[in-house]
């Protein structure tokens, strides 16, 4: 299994969701692991969206499925 670790800007985020910004798209139904930094949050996710917005520039919309933490 191959593992890609990217860090995203994070443009909303709620209890059930978020929407990142990504250099790279990512697949719907995706699943992977959100930290934010700082702070103590961690989720596992699952990618309900991706949307280009420009060059090397996409939206990304992710269900939290799992949390523990609080998002600073």
């Amino acid at each position: 299994m191959r593992q890609r670790i990217q860090e995203c800007l994070t443009e909303n985020v709620s209890m059930h969701g978020a929407r990142v910004v990504s250099s790279k798209p990512w697949r719907r139904n995706e699943r992977l692991n959100v930290y934010a930094l700082p702070g103590d949050f961690r989720a596992r996710a699952r990618v309900v969206y991706c949307e280009p917005l420009g060059v090397n520039s996409f939206a990304i919309g992710l269900k939290l499925l799992a949390a523990t933490g609080k998002w600073n």
